[in-house]
């Protein structure tokens, strides 16, 4: 394993002679280079993060066909060490800081799994290193990154998804197909959520290294084993803190809470079944009803959002304080249309029509083996990586998620409908 440098976050972000110097090397293998891959090539992966999401990524990647993890990156030894008993690759490199990753020739793409306030620097320095990206949601924590980030993407060769899976599904592409006939008639309303609930004693986000993780680690061998300065990176500079580092979506410095990390994910399966685009306004109200910790972050997350040309609103609700469930429901005019689970779990549809609806051919629901199997959401982007082909989830549709769940966090925020300014491309 690399040692650790011991940079300040001064020298992490540019200032340091090695850091400049790694910067620059990596820099060097620049987007202009970037071609398709032969079909018998294996494509090298570099994972940076390795920790909740980032172990479960590499189990993806792994399960891909032609390609190899050739480099990992974490600032917390654990969390190297879990990659790199599990990535299959005995000559695996390991880094901390994740620039000498973007520098190693071996790395033909990297997938970013390191918490959200990384990402738009992780995101810019890959491109400027011409490698593929694969970047974990949510896209950034601000419009000016995400408006950053496009502006690196777009023009560049770079291949870029983000991770919203529950696009890879047959049962999705079908009932996308199906909406587009018109069946349902004019969609009017659609409905959202994420419930979620845990023993009292186990709240929800608290969790030290995976989901079903509660005995804490030694603080103190924690602090020995992280390199505070490179996690902290552009964040607010403090001493080490125990309950950041492990549990930084409960705190707005490192993420947007239910709304990046929860929201995201189903307003992004409507968006890939709708199309419909950045909403015209939302409404959000959020609260710490039960989990009154020091978090931030409220346990409650409820956002309404309207498409005024269309006539359609969109609901999103949240809570961390019951499982009770709300699966994804597309209701029209003409029939419903109700998936059995939230947007990453969905297997199949069923369809009901309004009582006035005499339509003798309306489908019943999902039709098992109609629509063909689809890629995973990783191997639709290995198999972009290999064809330079245009990924599920690419820019623009990362740019309209961001748009999408950062105005719940602005009406939240400023306790009032906002809008969006699409000549502008702001909230207001």
């Amino acid at each position: 394993m690399s040692e650790q440098t011991g940079l300040t976050r001064r020298d992490f972000l540019g200032t340091g002679g090695k850091a400049a110097a790694t910067l620059a090397a990596a820099s060097a293998f620049g987007p202009t280079i970037l071609k398709a891959k032969p079909a018998g090539e294996t494509v090298g992966i570099g994972c940076i993060g390795m920790g909740t999401r980032g172990g479960d990524v590499l189990n993806t990647v792994l399960n891909c066909e032609g390609v190899q993890v050739n480099a990992m990156c974490d600032v917390y030894k654990p969390h190297v060490q879990k990659g790199v008993e599990r990535c299959k690759n005995p000559d695996v490199k390991t880094y901390v800081d994740y620039r000498e990753l973007l520098a190693d020739k071996n790395v033909d793409a990297v997938v970013i799994c390191a918490p959200d306030h990384w990402h738009c620097q992780m995101v810019l320095d890959a491109v400027k290193a011409g490698k593929d990206i694969y970047c974990e949601k949510g896209f950034s924590r601000t419009m000016e990154e995400a408006k950053r980030m496009r502006a690196a993407l777009k023009p560049s060769s770079v291949v870029f998804q983000l991770g919203h899976q529950a696009r890879q599904s047959a049962c999705a592409l079908q009932a996308k197909e199906l909406i587009a006939t018109g069946v349902l008639g004019p969609i009017t309303f659609v409905r959202t959520g994420r419930m979620i609930n845990t023993p009292p004693d186990h709240p929800v986000w608290r969790w030290y290294g995976y989901y079903d993780k509660w005995q804490r680690p030694d603080p103190a061998q924690v602090a020995k084993d992280v390199n505070w300065d490179l996690w902290l990176g552009g964040a607010p500079k403090l001493p080490f803190h125990e309950r950041h580092f492990w549990h930084w979506r409960c705190y707005w410095n490192y993420g947007t809470g239910q709304a990046g990390d929860l929201l995201s994910h189903e307003l992004d399966f409507v968006q890939y079944i709708l199309g419909h685009g950045i909403p015209d306004t939302c409404a959000c109200l959020g609260l710490n009803a039960l989990l009154r910790d020091d978090r931030e972050i409220p346990d409650t997350w409820q956002a309404t959002y309207q498409f005024l040309k269309l006539g359609r609103t969109v609901t999103f609700t949240g809570t961390m304080n019951t499982a009770a469930g709300q699966p994804v429901e597309i209701c029209g005019k003409n029939a419903a249309l109700r998936f059995d689970a939230i947007a990453h779990d969905i297997t199949k549809f069923t369809l009901t029509p309004e009582g006035f609806n005499t339509a003798t051919d309306l489908p019943k629901g999902y039709i098992s083996g109609k629509t063909p199997k689809q890629p995973s959401h990783m191997q639709d982007f290995i198999n972009c990586v290999r064809n330079r082909g245009t990924p599920k989830c690419s820019t623009d549709e990362a740019f309209i998620e961001t748009a999408t769940y950062l105005m719940s966090v602005e009406s939240y925020r400023q306790q009032r409908i906002v809008r969006w300014d699409a000549a502008k491309e702001e909230i207001v």
